[in-house]
C-alpha cells in the first residue's frame, strides 16, 4: 500500500480527468483514482497499453489541440455542478491551453494550473532567470537567441564549451515537430553548435532558444522539489527526490525514470521564495542540480504543472490530489503536507539501476529499498495479467535503450 491510499475517500460527486497518454499520465489517473475511489477520464489519441488496459481508466481519443480539446472538456462537464469535476495534464503546452481557457471551463471545472502572468515569468526560462537572480538564486550562465538572430546567421556565444542548448517556452517547443528534434541538447563543441543552428533554421524557428554552460556532474546531481501553492497563498504540500538516472533517449532526456526521495529543505525554503515572488498558485515542480565543483544549488527550470514523475510524492507518503482537491473542490487549503519517507521510485528493473550506478553509497541505498520499491505503471488494483506482462515487458526494454544511448565503458562496468 502506497502512501497515496492512506488519502482515500469516496467522492461519487466528482469527475475526474486526465490528458495524455504516457506515464505521467498514468500516473495522474491513479492518484486521483486512489484520491477519490472513481473512475478517471483520460484524453488522449495515443495512450500507453499500460493506460488502454487499466481498470479504472476511460479513455476518449482525441488529439490534444486547443479549441477541439476545450469544447471536449466542456461537453463533458455540461450540468454539472461548480467544482464537480478536476482536470489534469503534465505537458507545457496542454497546461498552457488549461490556463488560458481557465474562465471557460470554471467554475465546473477546477483548474489546478497557475495563472498565464505567473506561467509566463517562470516558464519562460529567460525570465526564470531572472526571477531567480532577484531572490538569490544560482542559474546556469546563459545566452539568449532569438529567431531574428538565427536568420542573421550563426550567433556569437560567448561561453566555453560544453555547452548545453534548450527552448526558452517549452509550450512552444512542445508544438514544433522537426527530424532529430530534443528536449535538450549537449553541445561538446562548434561543429555540434552550428549542427543545431542549421537545425533550427530549416524547421523555422522563431521563438527563443538559450545556449548554456553546462554544469558537471552525473544523474544523480540532480534535484527534484514537487510543490502545490493552495489558493490563499500558503504552500500545503512540498517532498523532493534525489535524481538516479535520467532517460537518455533524445525525445525523453532529462526525464528522471528513477529516484529516491529524500527531504531537502533549504531547497524547499528557495522554491517557495521563488513562487511567491510571483504568486503562483497551483502545481510546480522545480529541476535543480547540485554543481560538484562547490555544493551550490543551481536552478534549472520550473515546469508549471506537477511533472511526470509527481508518483514519487505518493511513494514518500503524500497523494499530491488530496491536498489539491482540499483547496480547490472543498474551499480548504487544509494543512501543510510533506512528504519525507525514503522510498526508490523506479522504472527499471533493479539490475539495470544498479548496473548504471556507480557510486557505492547510492548503490547500497538500492539495494536497501529495492524490496519495496515504487513503480506508478504497477498499481495492485490493475488486475490483468496481459497488462501486467506489457508493463514487465516495457521494464526490460530500458535495457534496450539504455545499451543504445547510455552504454557503459567495460571498465565503469567492472566497479
Amino acid at each position: 500500500m502506497t502512501g497515496a491510499q492512506l488519502d482515500q475517500s469516496n467522492r461519487p460527486g466528482l469527475l475526474p480527468v486526465v490528458i495524455g497518454g504516457d506515464i505521467g499520465a498514468y500516473a495522474l489517473a491513479r492518484q486521483l483514482h486512489e484520491a477519490t475511489g472513481q473512475r478517471v477520464v483520460l484524453i488522449s489519441a495515443r495512450p500507453i497499453q499500460a493506460i488502454v488496459l487499466s481498470a479504472y481508466i476511460d479513455v476518449i481519443s482525441l488529439e490534444l489541440e486547443g479549441a477541439t480539446l476545450i469544447a471536449r472538456l466542456k461537453q463533458l462537464a455540461a450540468g454539472r455542478a461548480p467544482r464537480s469535476a478536476v482536470v489534469m495534464a503534465n505537458h507545457d503546452s496542454v497546461a498552457h491551453t488549461l490556463a488560458s481557457h481557465r474562465e471557460e471551463l470554471e467554475p465546473v471545472y477546477v483548474v489546478p494550473f497557475p495563472s498565464m502572468q505567473a506561467m509566463e515569468r517562470l516558464s519562460n526560462k529567460v525570465s526564470f532567470s531572472i526571477a531567480c537572480e532577484s531572490v538569490g538564486l544560482c542559474t546556469p550562465r546563459q545566452v539568449v537567441v532569438t529567431g531574428a538572430d538565427l536568420a542573421a546567421g550563426d550567433p556569437e556565444i560567448d561561453i566555453p564549451f560544453p555547452l548545453v542548448g534548450k527552448a526558452a517556452v517549452g509550450a512552444e517547443w512542445d508544438e514544433l515537430n522537426f527530424e532529430g528534434k530534443r528536449k535538450i541538447y549537449f553541445l561538446d563543441g562548434p561543429e555540434q553548435l552550428h549542427a543545431l543552428w542549421e537545425d533550427l533554421r530549416r524547421a523555422d524557428f522563431t521563438s527563443t532558444f538559450l545556449i548554456q554552460e553546462r554544469i558537471p556532474g552525473e544523474d544523480d546531481a540532480m534535484r527534484s522539489v514537487t510543490v502545490y501553492v493552495a489558493s490563499s497563498g500558503e504552500t500545503t504540500m512540498i517532498g523532493s527526490a534525489r535524481v538516479l538516472l535520467e532517460d537518455h533517449a533524445p525525445s525523453l532526456i532529462g526525464n528522471p525514470v528513477a529516484m529516491i526521495t529524500e527531504p531537502y529543505p533549504e531547497l524547499w525554503e528557495a522554491s517557495e521564495r521563488l513562487l511567491s515572488l510571483v504568486g503562483y498558485r497551483g502545481f510546480a515542480n522545480l529541476d535543480i542540480k547540485i554543481d560538484p565543483r562547490d555544493g551550490r544549488a543551481v536552478f534549472f527550470e520550473v515546469n508549471p504543472r506537477i511533472g511526470r514523475n509527481s508518483f514519487y510524492m505518493s511513494a514518500a507518503g503524500v497523494n499530491p490530489m488530496a491536498p489539491m482537491i482540499s483547496d480547490l473542490v472543498d474551499g480548504h487549503p487544509g494543512p501543510r503536507r510533506v512528504a519525507r519517507r525514503e522510498v526508490l521510485y523506479s522504472l527499471l528493473s533493479h539490475h539495470l539501476l544498479l548496473h548504471q550506478l556507480d557510486d557505492p553509497a547510492l548503490r547500497r541505498r538500492v539495494v536497501r529499498l529495492a524490496p519495496h520499491a515504487v513503480d506508478p505503471l504497477l498499481d495492485p488494483a490493475e488486475r490483468s495479467l496481459r497488462r501486467r506482462l506489457l508493463v514487465y515487458a516495457q521494464k526490460l526494454n530500458y535495457d534496450r535503450k539504455f545499451h543504445r544511448f547510455h552504454p557503459k565503458p567495460l571498465l565503469r562496468r567492472r566497479r
